[in-house]
């Protein structure tokens, strides 16, 4: 007697089991944008407060670039290795939970330092806490949404590095407006608390109720390796990065060259046109803020949405081609708002500039998923956001005040400072993209081979 038929069989790899429902995908993906926002909203927020955070603590524009960027991202980037791989072991949900908490309140902390050490450990904090979420967001989207959809995805995602940024840049504007001619107020508990203190706990407290949302959705299966291999050992994973050497280097150093000139830009656009055109710490947050909010998402969309449409053609480098083009468009745009007189000719030429260098944002991570397996996403993701904060968010605000205090030697001169950054990173970035692109479509192939070698 034959045996009963056992119906169709479970399948094997990851790939080959079905994704989650869309909407449920989109939730998720709309929750992790919003955290996102969030994110970039407390991160970003000290660089519309230079001035009176300057007076108060009595420091440089170095200094202050050391609070912007370096304090921060020393943390994010370190601690983004030991959590990227408790991203591929544990949960990814209950790891971004964790991290909301943390990075909330040591943003609103930052508004009770005293001084410049004191913001220095605070800064630190935040960059703890932010260092759990994007090497976990990663791989969760990517086992959410189906290849033909990721690059959009994961730029949905990166829309909140500029609608956070942006909204910093707005409400920072409009509370320094707003507490212009007020030196400070009276707390219960706190005291007498400055405006610039106030600004910390607003941006700050709020995140702490997104913490609990984390929870209101399942852990999906992980994709791009074998049913049931939740992990590998570190000699593997070191030894997988090292066969694809080359990929992972162009795609990292590429990214993170032109983060060096788009993080000098965040940090100092609102100092260049507070100096250079005379606005108020107001106009320039309000001004600085909805085009940053306008121009970056829209780069992130059509970036995605070109990089998805090259890749269903068949362009199997379109990822990192995208990334690519943008670099090589962005050298001019760069340049363009930072050599004319008019203020808001100056801003209107400033949109280009946030709609290119957003493109390598969403590609860039949907290009590393590409190439990497579920079981070294996370990782992966986070060695990749390692080099781009370490080289982008940790130098890119101090080279350019260090040009401006040591080269240029005048706080006027920091509109050139950004140029010639900007001109030689954007440059380097392209370059080391476009030679990275026929070993990123050999590491395609290769991936396939590493699945199924795994062990059933």
């Amino acid at each position: 007697m034959s045996p009963k038929p056992i119906g169709k069989l479970a399948p094997q790899t990851s790939e080959e089991a079905p994704y989650p429902k869309p909407a449920r995908a989109w939730y998720v993906l709309g929750l992790l944008t919003l955290v996102y926002v969030f994110s970039f909203l407390d991160r970003t927020i000290l660089s519309l407060l230079v001035g009176p955070i300057r007076r108060d603590f009595h420091i440089t524009d170095t200094q202050i670039s050391l609070l912007i960027g370096f304090s921060f991202a020393v943390f994010y980037t370190f601690l983004g290795l030991p959590l990227g791989r408790i991203g591929d072991r544990y949960s990814r949900r209950q790891l971004i939970a964790i991290g909301i908490s943390t990075w909330s309140l040591f943003c609103a902390g930052c508004g009770l330092a005293k001084n410049f050490g004191q913001m220095l450990f605070l800064r630190m904090g935040v960059g703890v806490g932010e260092a759990s979420l994007s090497p976990a967001a990663y791989s969760l989207i990517t086992d959410y949404f189906a290849p033909k959809r990721r690059a959009m995805a994961m730029s949905i995602y990166s829309m909140g590095i500029y609608i956070g940024g942006g909204l910093a840049s707005v409400l920072g504007g409009l509370v320094a407006g707003w507490a212009n001619g007020r030196p400070g107020w009276t707390l219960p508990l706190l005291g007498a608390v400055r405006s610039w203190q106030i600004v910390f706990f607003a941006v700050g407290l709020p995140g702490l109720p997104l913490a609990l949302l984390m929870y209101t959705f399942a852990e999906p299966i992980r994709r791009g390796g074998r049913i049931g291999v939740k992990s590998v050992p570190l000699r593997e994973v070191f030894g997988y990065v090292k066969t694809h050497r080359k990929t992972y280097l162009c795609h990292h150093l590429g990214i993170a060259f032109m983060a060096l000139a788009a993080y000098g830009g965040v940090a100092w656009n609102p100092t260049f046109f507070i100096r250079h055109h005379h606005w108020s710490v107001s106009q320039a947050g309000v001004g600085l803020g909805i085009v940053a909010a306008l121009g970056g998402p829209l780069g992130l969309f059509f970036g995605g949405w070109l990089a998805d449409r090259l890749a269903a053609q068949g362009q199997r480098d379109a990822y990192l081609r995208v990334a690519m083009m943008a670099m090589v468009a962005a050298i001019p745009a760069g340049a363009a708002y930072l050599l004319v007189f008019n203020s808001h000719l100056a801003l209107f030429l400033l949109a280009p500039v946030c709609f290119l260098t957003a493109i390598p944002i969403g590609t860039g991570p949907a290009a590393l998923m590409q190439v990497t397996p579920s079981q070294m996403r996370g990782q992966i993701s986070a060695v990749y956001l390692f080099t781009i904060n370490l080289i982008g968010l940790g130098a890119g605000p101090t080279v350019v005040a260090l040009m401006t205090d040591h080269v240029f030697r005048n706080d006027a001169m920091v509109g050139s400072s950004l140029l010639v950054v900007g001109i030689v990173s954007n440059a380097i970035s392209a370059l080391i993209l476009w030679s990275g692109l026929k070993s990123y479509v050999r590491s395609q192939d290769q991936l396939k081979k590493w699945i199924a070698a795994l062990p059933v």
